[in-house]
Order: structure tokens, then C-alpha cells, then sequence
């Protein structure tokens, strides 16, 4: 059911946003939830992934392995991480790329910006959880 009048629920025009979305709108799209101890810690629930961020395969082949986020290849909508690489026929190895969507970040790397975004998603958090309860009440 379409909720609001201001979104198109067209798959094309979806697809289409998705596809020939700007870095700063892929950098918001490429999110990965936090494990519970962090998030129960920081009271946010996901955040855009980056570099320098510790990481844990939770979906597909590399599923339990941990590692370092090396790289975060936006327009090939994937990450790379320290440790994950795969060999080639020719006995070279390559990164192997996975969807943020499938990892759940274990550390999270902070400089003075990703503290500002952390409390002000914390501060929204309990925000609406405030406005939930009230109106449940």
C-alpha cells in the first residue's frame, strides 16, 4: 500500500533513482546495521559504511569472516574488506566485493564528524520513540 503522495511506487522510476544515484546519495544508501552490543551502546541502529570501519559477514560465502573495511567502492555498490580476496587463475589475488547490506559493522571508526552524525541519529532515535509512546498512551 502506498503510504505517502510524494514517492512514486513505479519500479522504473526506482530502479532508475537507484541506479544514477550521486555519491553523497550512495554514500547514505551503502548503510550497514551495527551488532546489538553497538547498538545498544551508541542507540543508533545502522550507519553508512566507511573506511576504517570493522565489519562482520553476516550473508553468502564469506559469511562469519571479520576483517577491516579497506575500501568502499561506491559505484560498484560494494566494499572491500582487509583478508577477503580471492585468487585468480594467473595466482594474482583481487578484492572481493560485498553489499553493506550484508555486514554488520562490530567497531566503528570515529573522527569528530561520525560522532556529530552518531548523537544526532541517537538524538532522533529517542525522539520518535518519545512521539510513539506518547501516542500509543
Amino acid at each position: 500500500m502506498k503510504v505517502s503522495v510524494d514517492v512514486s511506487s513505479s519500479r522504473r522510476k526506482s530502479r532508475r533513482a537507484h541506479f544514477t544515484a550521486s555519491g553523497g546519495e550512495r554514500h547514505r544508501l551503502m548503510s550497514s546495521t551495527l551488532n546489538k552490543d553497538l547498538r545498544e551502546k551508541l542507540g543508533v541502529r545502522a550507519l553508512p559504511i566507511r573506511k576504517g570501519d570493522e565489519v562482520i559477514v553476516q550473508r553468502g560465502q564469506f559469511k562469519g569472516r571479520e576483517g577491516e573495511v579497506e575500501a568502499v567502492y561506491r559505484k560498484k555498490w560494494v566494499i572491500h574488506i582487509k583478508g577477503l580476496a580471492r585468487e585468480k587463475v594467473n595466482g594474482s589475488s583481487v578484492p572481493v566485493g560485498v553489499h553493506p547490506s550484508n555486514v554488520a559493522i562490530t567497531k566503528v571508526y570515529e573522527n569528530e564528524d561520525r560522532k556529530k552524525i552518531i548523537s544526532r541519529k541517537a538524538e532522533g532515535r529517542k525522539d520518535s520513540i518519545a512521539r510513539r509512546q506518547a501516542a500509543s498512551a
